[in-house]
């Protein structure tokens, strides 16, 4: 029962990862805008998709000077990415940075940091501050090893020397089993729509590979609106213009965070903005987000092979 018990810590195959090595010799830059990172994950490069921006809400194609207008209007920007994928993460950090030179940024909120980490990462930021550098910035935040730390070392150790917060969003492992062991009751009319519950649980199934016994789901289901009703506290309290980095459902208007914002404090899209990373393979559904940015797609991995 490994793979439950990843499970119940918030590891859903979404959020599995695994270390990307870019192709060596390989200079692939994203088009019409200077300073974008260059691609490295290695499959769909030759999709037509590849470093398109779509607006969802009308399916236009739109440039990035477009996005970037779009994003820094708003109070509250969510961004959704697929963890293992080393393009999505280089684009947080253009991104962060692009909108830090149009206006000042009030915090940055990540799912990979849990609300007891906030003490320590508050004190780290305020040694980096003072520009002293941990000599292991991972160990000194008691980074959770389940993420991988060269995936998210830029914006992190970017956003560790800005003078804005880094904020954690997540709960911690012993909150998860509490959570699992005696699931509470959610409250919020937007949270506990049946088709809304009926998606993550069908969403939960398919990321363990249909192997989940049912009797098990309802709280595995809590474990999941629980994580996303925390991030969405933590954002709503935070300096605003806040941004969130999290997996892409965790940031979805029709599944995620964006719900409980709404349960809690009746925030609406006029508020808010949700931009996805994909790759190209994938399709986003219009409804779920106002903006995907298409990228390559990682190395194919069967997570559901060894179990």
């Amino acid at each position: 029962m490994r793979w439950l018990l990843l499970a119940v810590f918030g590891l859903l195959a979404a959020c599995q990862m695994t270390s990307v090595t870019p192709l060596d010799g390989v200079v692939e830059h994203m088009p019409a805008h200077d300073g974008l990172p260059v691609w490295q994950s290695p499959r769909e490069r030759e999709n037509a998709r590849v470093g398109q921006i779509i607006d969802l809400r009308s399916g236009v194609q739109m440039t990035v000077t477009q996005l970037l207008a779009e994003l820094a209007d708003a109070s509250v920007v969510l961004l959704g990415e697929k963890h293992d994928n080393p393009d999505h993460h280089a684009l947080q950090l253009w991104l962060l940075q692009s909108l830090e030179a149009r206006r000042a940024q009030g915090s940055v909120v990540m799912e990979m940091l849990t609300v007891d980490q906030q003490a320590t990462v508050s004190q780290v930021q305020s040694v980096v501050r003072k520009g002293v550098q941990p000599a292991d910035v991972p160990l000194a935040l008691n980074w959770h090893k389940g993420w991988d730390w060269q995936q998210y070392a830029g914006v992190v150790s970017h956003v560790l020397a800005q003078p804005y917060p880094l904020l954690a969003g997540n709960l911690n492992r012993a909150a998860l089993m509490a959570i699992y062991r005696h699931p509470p009751t959610l409250i919020g009319a937007e949270s506990t729509r049946v088709d809304v519950t009926a998606r993550l649980s069908e969403h939960i199934r398919e990321a363990h590979c249909n192997k989940l016994p049912p009797a098990q789901l309802p709280a595995m289901l809590a474990v999941q609106q629980q994580r996303d009703r925390s991030m969405a506290a933590v954002v709503l309290d935070a300096p605003k213009p806040v941004l969130l980095i999290a997996g892409a459902y965790h940031a979805r208007y029709d599944l995620g965070v964006p719900l409980h914002m709404q349960d809690l404090q009746g925030v609406d899209r006029l508020q808010s903005r949700v931009l996805i990373f994909a790759e190209a393979d994938q399709d986003v559904a219009a409804g779920s987000a106002d903006f995907v940015w298409y990228t390559p797609s990682v190395a194919e991995q069967d997570y559901c092979a060894d179990l």
